[in-house]
């Protein structure tokens, strides 16, 4: 992303996925917006209306961050879903499966 000649604006992306589906939109934003105010001026919503209002978390380049984080240029918000599997439970369970093969 290059730097925008607007004085006080910001370029920052914001990117979703579900299972069939991934969007990454470029936004052009105010200085001093914070990742919630960005999730409400973008489209994203639309282009997943079934996205709760409430997002399991967010973060900035796989870096957890709260929703009242204050955006830099560049920055690529990642909205995350709930986890629909404890991933130690799975392991527990693959690994119990391997060690009956044995």
């Amino acid at each position: 992303m290059e730097p925008d000649n607007e004085i006080g604006a910001i370029r920052v992306e914001i990117a979703y996925a579900i299972p069939e589906k991934q969007v990454i939109l470029s936004l052009k934003v105010s200085l001093g917006t914070t990742v919630e105010q960005a999730i409400a001026q973008s489209t994203i919503r639309d282009e997943f209306p079934d996205m709760k209002k409430q997002p399991a978390g967010v973060g900035i380049f796989s870096r957890k961050v709260a929703l009242d984080y204050v955006l830099r240029e560049g920055d690529r918000i990642e909205i995350y879903r709930p986890l629909i599997a404890d991933p130690k439970e799975v392991r527990r369970e693959r690994a119990k499966k391997e060690a009956g093969k044995l």
